[in-house]
């Protein structure tokens, strides 16, 4: 059994080969054959909807023959009346039934959509507010209570260092030089 397996797949991997090495001019002569008999299937679908169509009106349109009479004319007239109105009821059942189903369709694919939730969310613009005006919207004109977010933070100290003071004290440069220059002198003698 074995051995059978290994010849089938070798045959497979040979036939991918085959089919993956197809030179170009094989390729076009497929799809010229392919194209020719995509062409020979519209022509036979075309004629069969023109037959059917001519079908279709020689029976729901027969040949008038128009009499000479007056009173033969008045007849065919009230009977191509009543067949117009006939097919025109058709016609409204027709697009009523049609407007429904487009009518449903489109409702399908907007729930297609929110279920896929990739619908485009609408650009808010920025609005400020303060935290009083959002409770006010929020509870309605009933909130009084006043409230001030700031209060309830920690107060925070700034330590001053002794060096920072210094290097801000210091004013005028040329002082730091002729203090600098002092201790030179020191070192000198």
């Amino acid at each position: 059994m074995q051995p059978l397996l290994q010849k089938s797949d070798q045959d497979s991997t040979a036939n991918m080969a085959t089919e993956q090495r197809l030179s170009a001019r094989r390729k076009h002569t497929l799809k010229s054959c392919m194209l020719m008999v995509a062409n020979n299937l519209l022509e036979t679908e075309a004629t069969t909807k023109a037959q059917e169509r001519e079908k279709f009106l020689a029976e729901a349109c027969p040949p008038v023959d128009v009499p000479y009479s007056r009173d033969e004319l008045l007849e065919l007239c009230k009977k191509l009346h009543e067949q117009i109105g006939v097919s025109e009821e058709e016609r409204y059942c027709a697009e009523f039934k049609l407007n429904l189903v487009l009518n449903e369709v489109r409702d399908l694919n907007i729930k297609i959509v929110d279920l896929r939730g990739k619908f485009k969310r609408p650009r808010l613009k920025k609005v400020r507010m303060s935290a009083d005006a959002m409770l006010k919207a929020l509870l309605g004109s009933k909130h009084t209570v006043n409230m001030d977010l700031r209060a309830n933070l920690k107060q925070v100290k700034k330590e001053v260092k002794e060096e920072d003071k210094q290097l801000r004290d210091v004013g005028d440069w040329r002082k730091n030089i002729e203090d600098k220059s002092d201790r030179k002198k020191m070192f000198d003698s």
